[in-house]
């Protein structure tokens, strides 16, 4: 459903151009999910923003069923790390502006029967008149989320969608978003920054190498079967395996960054001050009277 065909994108002029990511390869298939993990500054967010046609690439294709992107499109639903929400607009309202531009025909029952259903999916219908300033971060992020889903999007895309909130939160959203997937089957691509999250969502897990110049090295296959119980995966050997293989495969990406990032010390030249003394010549001064005097 998804492809990268030896992308690249580069940023500047072309006389001081930098590669922030380069050949990029991947293939997504149909109600699959994937997960690309990698360091703060690595690129993740300008990957996720040429999936959702939001970046052109300098270099190479970008493909949606077989066919080139060219731009975003209502078949591709881009849930922010910010919660992206208009604050002058309640739940039900952020989430009816959505349907209303990407369905503009639908009746008005239908768009509320729409609102209900997503805003009760994700657990909000108890506060669907409440604006974004009312609600908690985590609330924040739900509501984020049913507006997605609600413009019925064949690909969902995730950009470290969690990554601001607290851990009970983040767990709690995370099982969400697995029985939405699960559910109702969409491909999904999430970013992420975190080793226990990419190995309990993902079916496979492309590593993005550091950056500047940031390719995707070799995926990891998860084997684990669905679904996944959260309280049982510090006991299950294959969740430990992956979850032991992938941490040491990124701090090495992190050693092999810092060593090659080392400058050699240049050592100073042996020059020492002059030596300023006061001169011995007598100075000419002037009293208060103005008049010209000598002074040792």
């Amino acid at each position: 459903m998804l492809e990268l065909k030896n992308c690249s994108v580069s940023f500047g002029p072309p006389s001081n151009r930098v590669d922030v990511l380069k050949d990029l390869n991947l293939t997504v298939e149909k109600n699959e999910f994937v997960a690309v993990i990698g360091f703060s500054g690595a690129g993740k967010s300008t990957l996720i923003s040429l999936l959702a046609g939001l970046q052109k690439p300098t270099t190479g294709q970008v493909l949606i069923n077989g066919k080139e992107m060219n731009g975003p499109g209502p078949d591709r639903g881009l849930m922010f790390q910010n919660y992206s929400l208009l604050p002058w607009l309640s739940v039900n309202d952020n989430v009816k502006l959505a349907i209303k531009t990407v369905f503009p025909k639908m009746s008005k029952s239908e768009v509320s029967d729409k609102i209900e259903h997503y805003v009760k999916m994700v657990k909000l219908d108890h506060a669907g008149t409440k604006k974004p300033h009312e609600l908690s971060g985590g609330m924040r992020q739900r509501a984020s989320l049913a507006r997605t889903l609600a413009l019925d999007p064949e690909v969902l895309l995730l950009d470290e969608p969690l990554s601001a909130l607290d851990a009970l939160t983040r767990s709690e959203l995370q099982d969400q978003i697995l029985n939405i997937w699960e559910n109702d089957k969409r491909t999904v691509v999430m970013i992420t920054n975190d080793v226990d999250e990419a190995v309990l969502m993902a079916d496979r897990i492309a590593p993005l190498t550091m950056g500047p110049g940031a390719t995707l090295a070799d995926e990891f296959k998860v084997n684990m079967e669905r679904p996944r119980a959260r309280r049982t995966l510090n006991d299950h050997p294959e969740f430990m395996r992956l979850k032991t293989q992938i941490t040491l495969f990124m701090m090495g990406l992190n050693k092999n960054s810092k060593n090659d990032q080392k400058t050699p010390l240049i050592p100073m030249p042996d020059i020492r001050p002059r030596d300023f003394a006061l001169p011995s010549a007598n100075i000419r001064l002037k009293n208060k009277n103005n008049q010209p005097t000598t002074a040792a």
